[in-house]
């Protein structure tokens, strides 16, 4: 059988910020889903992340079509994919870096991003991230996150893992240790899932997670299969507890595409390329897709 990846986003401004600094891109054609969280003064936040979201975009869409060159050293060591999504976050980082030095208003301006690209050939998702914007996987009745964050609290955490409750309540929870923007270079942490038919993916930014128990992401994902209304229950929820912060949910759900099913004796097309020139049927949402808040 041969999947496909259908997915909707949200993007709100939550009910204690006056603009909204997050920002998320669906680039369907390419089934690569990207989810960013600004932060810096005057507004600078909304223009980092805008800016993440319409690197990664713009470089996928040049190596589709085009024979360039990447900006960055492809790595032998990675599969294609996660070179594809590595290269786009650390272009994504130079060009916050870049826009940041030349202008004062945009100085310390810098963007969490999480990105998942889904290859149907391999039927893996792969998954960049830096910062706390999350990546949770939903599968069977269940959810697991698959990032971790990049944040002081989980530091602490990793160097003195036997810190008592009190002591892990004195440690500031929104402190991000990693982010686009902070420097030139940037570690990218990557990640790949073998997916299954049914499974829902949510990428999501801190306004949702710090609002959200997972048993909450996990009862809203479950309880309607509209992937839009999905994302606007999780909204209207995070607004519930609070709302914060800005509000990005995106979810992706895996499907069976309709009508093409392989042969048993069928051996899968050699390439991607050849993958991408198989006919396949609509998807649920339009391609590109890029908000900063909606609602």
């Amino acid at each position: 059988m041969v999947l496909r990846a259908l997915a909707a986003g949200i993007s709100d401004v939550g009910l204690q910020r006056d603009h909204n600094e997050d920002s998320f891109a669906i680039l369907s054609e390419q089934e690569l889903f990207i989810v960013a969280d600004g932060m810096g003064g005057h507004r600078a936040g909304d223009v980092a992340s805008r800016l993440a979201t319409e690197s990664i975009v713009e470089f996928f869409k040049a190596i589709a079509v085009d024979d360039v060159t990447w900006p960055f050293h492809f790595d032998a060591r990675l599969t294609e994919e996660e070179n594809r999504l590595l290269t786009g976050i650390r272009l994504a980082n130079r060009q916050i870096v870049e826009r940041s030095a030349r202008s004062r208003e945009l100085q310390g301006m810098g963007t969490t991003v999480v990105g998942a690209l889904f290859s149907p050939r391999k039927r893996r998702m792969f998954i960049g991230h830096v910062g706390d914007s999350r990546a949770y996987r939903i599968r069977g009745g269940a959810i697991q996150q698959l990032t971790r964050d990049h944040s002081l609290f989980n530091d602490y955490l990793a160097a003195m893992p036997d810190l008592t409750e009190e002591q892990r309540n004195e440690i500031p929870k929104n402190v991000i240790t990693r982010a686009l923007g902070m420097q030139e270079q940037v570690a990218v942490d990557l990640q790949s899932d073998e997916v299954r038919p049914g499974d829902v993916f949510v990428l999501c930014s801190d306004g949702l997670s710090g609002m959200l128990e997972d048993e909450d992401i996990l009862m809203v994902a479950e309880s309607t299969t509209d992937l839009q209304e999905a994302c606007r229950q999780m909204v209207a929820l995070a607004n519930e507890h609070g709302g914060e912060d800005n509000i990005t949910a995106l979810l992706v759900r895996i499907e069976v595409e309709p009508g093409l099913l392989l042969e048993p004796s069928a051996e899968p097309p050699e390439s991607e390329e050849a993958w991408a020139e198989t006919p396949r049927a609509g998807r649920a949402t339009p391609a590109p897709t890029s908000s900063e808040e909606e609602g």
